[in-house]
Order: structure tokens, then C-alpha cells, then sequence
């Protein structure tokens, strides 16, 4: 009996340390369970509860949110100094940093319209932070006054977007730009570029055109146009192509060919000559015994010599000018380059007034016609209306893609022309 309760004792023992066993782990459990549960609910609550900070707003690379910002324009007689004084900087102060700004900005280039803005303390609204003066769209000047002061130049970040373009002529390239909403100064830069086989002031209704560029952007708002990539112009039912492409560093524009689109004018407008007065502003005119401006050179030739215009144009006078220029003509080659003879004893065969002559044709001969003491060529070179010495314009380059650069151009010219194609019907 004795043997058999100490083997029950031993047994409840046991079952009561295995019992023990359990409870301690499972409130080891319990424990572990509870403090992991509540630390999960502490989370959720500080996330509940939790106000996000918001992003600064910045602009000129300052946080101005921090400031009480007051913009402005500048106007007319208004300088640096009238900015900082009008805002309680001490004339001692404005001394100063003019004379420190004067390595990073020359403050008497100050353009009137041109915006500047106060950044001024909000904790105390009298006294200012930052000047910030925007020299163009890009490029801006910081006045740091918040501490030392400081002055530096940086520029807003620019994002460039390619664009594509197409329309057709009603009126003029002008009207159609601005009836799409597109920036006119495109029409401007594609009149440079066919500015050599394309008279923009005569092209038709009808006239067609497509291009690929690139527009400039700050902060959301178009400050101008970037690179032409390729573009192609329909003007009285024959394709214009122009097609951007660097060569010897350069970039510069050909047509599907490979031709370059500028071409070049001959050195003078006849042969067999001496140079007998030169470009001057002021010149003794030897028939009226006076001085006065002579924008020209007078070539020295016999009477007959045969005169030719020295590139492709179009004829918009020929007329008698009996107080001055005897027989003249004027022919414009394009939307830059208008170029005059005159003096003439004759006119060249079938010039008259709109005709189109090649370059090296002959436009007339040498004459004494109008004020003359003998017979000369007065040949005078106009550059967007103003005279310009003929002997010192530089004509363009007018190489072709080099045979070595060919294939690449090819491909190049390849790949533009189909983009030009998948842009919308004209």
C-alpha cells in the first residue's frame, strides 16, 4: 500500500510541476502577446494622431514661405539704391553692398519692367531678408541681408519639352502661329533658316508647313524657343526640307539633299574694277563739294562694263533717280539682305520690277547717271534696313555635308523625316 501512495504522490507531483510548467509559459505567452499588441496599437494611434509637416514652398531656392514676400517691377529712374532704402536699409548699408555687388551683378543694368521681389522677416515685418532681382526669365541676383550680407547669382531650373508644330497659310506665318496658340517667335526663327530660299513676305495661301523644336520652360511658363530639329516648308507646290545637323562644330541647316540652306554672295558685283571710295560716314562728295554720309563703294569702270547681282533675288525698284542715283536697282535676296546699284547707264535685259534673278546675272551696266563725275558702280549692302560696309560682311558657310559625314546625315535626315511625316495632316 505504502509503495502504491508514493507512486500516486510521485505522479501528482508531476502532473502538478507539468501544470505549474504550463501556466508560467503560457503567461510568458500572454505577456509577450500583450506587450507586442499594445505597441501595435500605440502605432496606429500615433499614426491616427500624427499631422504631417508640410513641404516647404520654394522659390529662388528659398524657403519663402518663411517670408512675408512683397513682389515688384522696376520703373523708370529706379536703381538698387531706391529698393533698399525704401525699405529701411541704412544709406551707410546701401553703400556697402552696391560696392560688394559690383563683381557679381553691375547694378546700372537694371532694366525697368524687370521683376524683384522683398523677402521681408515675419518676425519682424521692418526688416529685410532677401532682395531678389530676376536679371531675365533664367537668371536671377540674391541680396542675402539676414545675417552678413552676401551676394550671389543663380538660375531658375529650366525644363525643355520637343514639340511639333504643322499649320497651313491664310494670311501669314505670323497669323497662323498666333492661331494656334503657338509662340510667333517660331515663325521669326524659321524664317532665318529658309531665309536664303524663301521670301516669308511673298509666300501664298496655301503655303504649308511642319517642324519638330524645342520650347523652353520656368516653372510652368514658356520662356521662348530652343533648337529647330527639322522642318519642312510647302511654298508654291515644292518642298522646303531643313534638317539640323553639326559639322566642324557647328551646327547648321541642309536640305534632304545634303545642300547647306545659306548660300553665299560673290565677292563684288563686277569685274575689271578699282575701288574708288570707300564705305564712309562722312565722305567729300565730289560734285557737291560737301561732306555727308557714303554707305557704299564705288567701283571705278568703264562705261558698259556689265554689273551682276551678287546672289539670288528678287527686284523691288528700278527707277531714275535724278538727284542722286541716276538709273539704280534695288534687289532683296531675303528677309535680311537687300543690295542696290546704281549710276547705271543701262538696265540688264528683261529686269523690271519683281522679277527673280540668279546670282552672277546681269542686272545692268556701268554708267555716270544722277550725281556722278565719272563712270562708277555706287553698289550699297543693306542688312535688316540698315547699311552695312560691303567689304566686311561675312558671307555664310555654305559647304554641303562633307562626303565623310554623308552616311551618318543620312540616317539623321532619315529619322526626321519620318517624325515630320507621323505629325498631323497639314
Amino acid at each position: 500500500m505504502s509503495i502504491n501512495t508514493q507512486q500516486k504522490i510521485s505522479i501528482i507531483k508531476k502532473v502538478l510541476i507539468w501544470a505549474f510548467s504550463g501556466i508560467i509559459i503560457l503567461q510568458v505567452i500572454y505577456f509577450y502577446i500583450d506587450y507586442y499588441e499594445t505597441k501595435r496599437i500605440e502605432r496606429e494611434m500615433a499614426k491616427q494622431v500624427e499631422v504631417k509637416r508640410p513641404e516647404p514652398v520654394m522659390l529662388f531656392n528659398l524657403p519663402i514661405d518663411s517670408f512675408t514676400v512683397i513682389p515688384g517691377q522696376i520703373h523708370s529712374g529706379q536703381n538698387l539704391s531706391d529698393l533698399l532704402l525704401s525699405k529701411g536699409v541704412s544709406m551707410t548699408r546701401v553703400d556697402e553692398i552696391s560696392k560688394k555687388s559690383i563683381l557679381t551683378f553691375d547694378v546700372r543694368k537694371m532694366k525697368v519692367r524687370n521683376s524683384f521681389y522683398y523677402l521681408m522677416n515675419k518676425k519682424d515685418p521692418s526688416k529685410l531678408d532677401y532682395l531678389i532681382y530676376e536679371i531675365n526669365p533664367v537668371d536671377y541676383v540674391v541680396y542675402d541681408l539676414s545675417d552678413s550680407i552676401r551676394i550671389y547669382k543663380e538660375k531658375k531650373p529650366i525644363i525643355t519639352q520637343i514639340k511639333t508644330a504643322s499649320g497651313v497659310i491664310t494670311s501669314s506665318l505670323w497669323n497662323t502661329m498666333k492661331a494656334q496658340a503657338l509662340d510667333p517667335m517660331l515663325a521669326m526663327d524659321l524664317s532665318d533658316i529658309y531665309a536664303w530660299s524663301i521670301d516669308f513676305f511673298g509666300i501664298q495661301k496655301g503655303d504649308k508647313f511642319r517642324v519638330i523644336y524645342e520650347e523652353n520652360f520656368v516653372f510652368g511658363k514658356s520662356i521662348g524657343i530652343g533648337r529647330i530639329f527639322a522642318a519642312q516648308f510647302v511654298h508654291a507646290g515644292e518642298d522646303f526640307y531643313a534638317f539640323s545637323f553639326t559639322q566642324n562644330n557647328e551646327d547648321s541647316y541642309f536640305d534632304d539633299k545634303g545642300k547647306s540652306l545659306k548660300k553665299a554672295f560673290l565677292k563684288a558685283p563686277l569685274k575689271f574694277s578699282r575701288i574708288s571710295s570707300q564705305f564712309s560716314n562722312s565722305r567729300f562728295h565730289p560734285v557737291l563739294k560737301i561732306h555727308r554720309p557714303h554707305h557704299g563703294i564705288d567701283y571705278a569702270a568703264p562705261t558698259g562694263t556689265p554689273v551682276f547681282s551678287i546672289g539670288e533675288g528678287t527686284v523691288i525698284a528700278k527707277a531714275y533717280q535724278a538727284s542722286g542715283g541716276g538709273n539704280y536697282l534695288k534687289i532683296k535676296h531675303n528677309s535680311i539682305y537687300t543690295t542696290s546699284y546704281m549710276h547705271l547707264s543701262k538696265f540688264g535685259e528683261g529686269i523690271s520690277n519683281g522679277v527673280r534673278v540668279k546670282q552672277g546675272q546681269i542686272i545692268g551696266y556701268v554708267g555716270s547717271t544722277g550725281l556722278s563725275s565719272g563712270p562708277h558702280l555706287d553698289f550699297r549692302v543693306f542688312m535688316s534696313g540698315t547699311p552695312v560696309n560691303p567689304l566686311t560682311i561675312k558671307s555664310p558657310p555654305t559647304e554641303p555635308v562633307f562626303e565623310k559625314n554623308m552616311k551618318n546625315y543620312t540616317v539623321h535626315r532619315d529619322s526626321m523625316m519620318t517624325k515630320l511625316n507621323t505629325i498631323k495632316d497639314f
